[in-house]
């Protein structure tokens, strides 16, 4: 009887599993097989799903019409540089907060998780004036500042979490054994967090490459990522459904492909910790 309800329990987890990852899954599939249809199928309805005119013509017009190579070299840079500029941050700031707490650091691990919470728009126009006025608009060393800043909380509490789990005696004792501070987080504290550290640096990477509102409103030309590539499909006549799912096929893959190969790097730092 127990066995019987185990079973059944195991199938309905299951079966809900394999139902949330279509649906989740179905919107990007979706996008995939309206980038292979011409502007007429893309809006006829009934809506077809496999059985239409296959083209390629779409991704031909947008390569023609934009330079995928340039945007996707600024969606590298501005992901890559801002997680690592904020990993070079938040180790640091981590370690302090975990092995060496003032008496109000969970006020300010607090406050910097309550600066997630404020709408960007909020604070676009004062940080656009700066930007205009230091010659950092449209730069990718201006997004990079940017996304730095905006992940730093989520940086800093991911490691926070990890740093945690650490036994403070391992680092005491390489303090007994001579090692400074540097030494002591570079050689010490930081192999043994790899794996957390590896899911945060995925994680933002993931979420840098994603970030749309800064990226559309401080960049224009020069440094605009894949995001404003996916943009500049919209226009005042209409939405080109067809060329923009061919866009966002293109901005979204190389993420997506990344993701899959780091599944299991990802997944272990989330859960590194969790059980002692």
């Amino acid at each position: 009887m127990a066995r019987n309800v185990s079973t059944q329990r195991k199938l309905i987890t299951t079966a809900a599993a394999w139902t949330i990852g279509i649906l989740i899954f179905f919107p990007i599939l979706w996008t995939f097989l309206t980038s292979f249809k011409t502007e007429a199928q893309a809006i006829a309805s009934p809506p077809t799903f496999l059985f239409f005119d296959w083209t390629v013509e779409n991704y031909f017009e947008v390569q023609s019409r934009s330079d995928y190579f340039k945007h996707f070299m600024n969606s590298v840079v501005i992901s890559f540089g801002s997680t690592l500029l904020g990993l070079l941050i938040a180790i640091p700031s981590a370690w302090a907060m975990a092995f060496a707490p003032a008496k109000r650091t969970k006020d300010v691990l607090m406050w910097m998780l309550s600066t997630k919470m404020m709408p960007p728009v909020g604070v676009l126009v004062p940080l656009y004036l700066m930007f205009r006025n230091t010659g950092l608009l449209d730069t990718r060393a201006g997004l990079v500042m940017v996304l730095t800043l905006i992940n730093l909380p989520i940086i800093v509490w991911m490691l926070y979490t990890y740093f945690k789990e650490i036994p403070g005696e391992i680092l005491e004792a390489a303090r007994m054994d001579g090692a400074s501070l540097a030494k002591e987080i570079i050689y010490v504290l930081t192999p043994m967090a790899i794996p957390g550290i590896a899911s945060t640096l995925l994680l933002n990477i993931i979420l840098a490459w994603n970030e749309a509102f800064w990226t559309l409103n401080l960049s224009a030309a020069r440094a605009a990522p894949l995001t404003a590539f996916i943009a500049s499909y919209s226009s005042p006549e209409g939405l080109f459904y067809a060329k923009l799912s061919a866009a966002s096929t293109m901005a979204i893959a190389p993420i997506l492909i990344l993701g899959w190969f780091s599944q299991k790097q990802l997944v272990r730092g989330l859960t590194f910790g969790a059980v002692k």
